[in-house]
């Protein structure tokens, strides 16, 4: 059996009088909050992060395509539907899917109030699934084979100030010439507590804004790409260009919504503030512990020089006592992390401001790449730390350490 292993299992857990058990307990415990604000903290950044994300990709796309115009109106100049990058998107590397939309600005009128609004046709390719966690009532349109579907899906925020709800008709009144009114079905409602979309979008049948417009069936306002890795995006996006007709620009989600995502960004740099001061804490805690425990310890150490080990043999001792303590942090820390985590995401505890964090609770997403690299890098960490320490042994002289008095 390797010597310093034996010797370190044997001293690991010292007897509950002395100073240096109780140290210990507090070394342990010191890892495992660090693992457990670690965990969570990486938990609800992920998951702050991928709820905004899929709210704004809802009626953002990754990346959007449309008519070379200097009009900064909502009104669109009509795009050809089968062009060679619109049929041809799966030669795209990274593009999972892609549809194409038209906008229309209007206004929504009930017999007490008035709202203005922007109607987003999409049709039977529009991506479904990216509403299902925001649609709050009612369901998804039901597209007619033979007519555009007069039915659309309205903004909580709307709906609450027009006074309506799933089942009512509303008209909508849109200014051109000459002035169109449409009577429409609300058939849902969404909610994404982002006022870029809740106070305007309105989701209907692009058929709808192809007749309004006097456009054929052939022409749409603008193609919408997404990407399968969210990281790869400006790879995609510089693919895509490439591809496009002179007469076309692009415009990627980060460009459109800038704030927001420095806003993401800030959040990044405060998490990673945070996991440093936690791992400086925890290493010096655990160094201290060790530290601690080599000087009750120093008789031991003066007897093994005595005997004639090495000062590198008595240094491995104490490092696998130190690692065998923190794989115990470890172990309860991430018990308690991913425990705290677990109960958040089942329960929905920890409620949050809608209006300051457009979301209604704290959002958990478990990413086990970041957890067990934060293990990695922390278990890292303390080895190395650790070496500090251990340093000491070198400079105890056996003949005052066989008389050291605790």
């Amino acid at each position: 059996m390797n010597f310093p292993v034996f010797v370190a299992r044997r001293i690991r857990q010292p007897q509950q009088a002395t100073f240096s058990a109780t140290v210990s307990r507090v070394g342990i415990a010191s890892i495992s909050l660090g693992v457990a604000v670690g965990i969570v903290a990486l938990s609800v950044l992920f998951g702050f992060k991928d709820t905004i994300y899929q709210k704004v990709f809802l009626f953002g796309s990754h990346i959007q395509v449309s008519k070379l115009s200097l009009n900064q109106s909502f009104e669109e100049s009509p795009i050809l539907l089968h062009t060679p990058v619109y049929d041809q998107w799966q030669k795209i590397p990274g593009i999972r899917h892609r549809q194409a939309v038209a906008h229309k600005a209007g206004i929504l009128k009930t017999p007490d109030e008035l709202q203005g609004a922007v109607i987003k046709g999409v049709g039977r390719d529009y991506d479904w699934d990216l509403l299902k966690e925001s649609l709050v009532e009612g369901r998804p349109i039901q597209f007619s084979d033979t007519s555009y579907a007069e039915e659309i899906i309205l903004s909580r925020v709307i709906a609450q100030k027009l006074n309506l709800k799933v089942g009512d008709n509303v008209v909508m009144y849109f200014v051109q010439n000459p002035p169109r009114v449409r009577k429409l079905n609300i058939v849902g409602i969404y909610e994404t507590n982002l006022e870029e979309f809740d106070n305007q979008l309105v989701l209907g049948d692009i058929g709808l804004v192809q007749r309004l417009n006097g456009w054929g069936p052939d022409s749409v306002g603008a193609y919408e790409y997404f990407v399968n890795d969210f990281d790869q995006l400006e790879s995609s996006a510089k693919t895509l260009y490439g591809q496009l007709p002179a007469d076309m620009r692009m415009e990627r989600v980060t460009d459109r919504f800038r704030p927001l995502f420095e806003w993401l960004q800030l959040l990044d740099q405060n998490t990673s503030v945070l996991l440093v001061l936690v791992l400086f804490v925890t290493c010096f805690n655990i160094a201290s512990v060790l530290l601690v425990m080599m000087m009750e310890r120093t008789p031991m150490v003066g007897l093994l020089k005595t005997l004639g080990s090495p000062n590198a043999q008595i240094r491995r001792i104490f490092f696998f006592v130190g690692i065998q303590l923190s794989v115990k942090g470890l172990l309860i820390g991430n018990l308690i992390g991913i425990g705290l985590c677990w109960v958040q995401s089942r329960f929905k505890l920890i409620p949050l401001d809608a209006t300051n964090y457009f979301m209604n609770t704290v959002p958990i997403v478990f990413d086990w790449k970041a957890i067990l690299l934060l293990n990695a890098g922390i278990i890292l960490l303390i080895a190395l730390i650790l070496l500090l320490p251990t340093m000491i042994i070198s400079r105890i002289r056996p003949v005052q350490a066989l008389v050291f008095k605790k």
